[in-house]
């Protein structure tokens, strides 16, 4: 059974700084780093939305409100993606949610993705 599973989530204030990561279960090591995988969020009242993405080959794509903030990363040996939050806003609470899907080409922060985890929840205080 492959799995997303996002962990790290929960509340800081504003100007704050958190770490989101998501393990990838039921995938092998080479099929994991084949994967695009990517980072979503949904806001309380608003439709969800693209954040960050990585591609197999580690390039990066950012949705402009995150850019210069956000940073994600992978370890392909650990089969885990990061989501590295600085300079957070209250603007930023949502649930954040891990996706993926297999690509070999680029993989945009809004491209749609075939599997999800369940998401973890980040607020932001002001």
């Amino acid at each position: 059974l492959r799995q997303l599973v996002e962990s790290g989530g929960g509340s800081v204030q504003d100007g704050g700084s958190m770490r989101l990561s998501c393990a990838a279960s039921g995938y092998t090591g080479y099929t994991y780093s084949k994967l695009c995988m990517g980072w979503f969020r949904q806001a309380p009242g608003k439709e969800r939305e693209g954040v960050a993405a990585i591609s197999s080959d580690g390039s990066t794509s950012y949705a402009d409100p995150v850019k210069g903030r956000f940073t994600v990363s992978r370890d392909n040996a650990k089969n885990t993606l990061y989501l590295q939050m600085n300079s957070l806003k209250p603007e930023d609470t949502a649930m954040y949610y891990c996706a993926a899907r297999y690509s070999n080409s680029f993989c945009r922060y809004y491209d749609a993705m075939s599997a999800w985890g369940k998401g973890t929840l980040v607020t932001i205080s002001s």
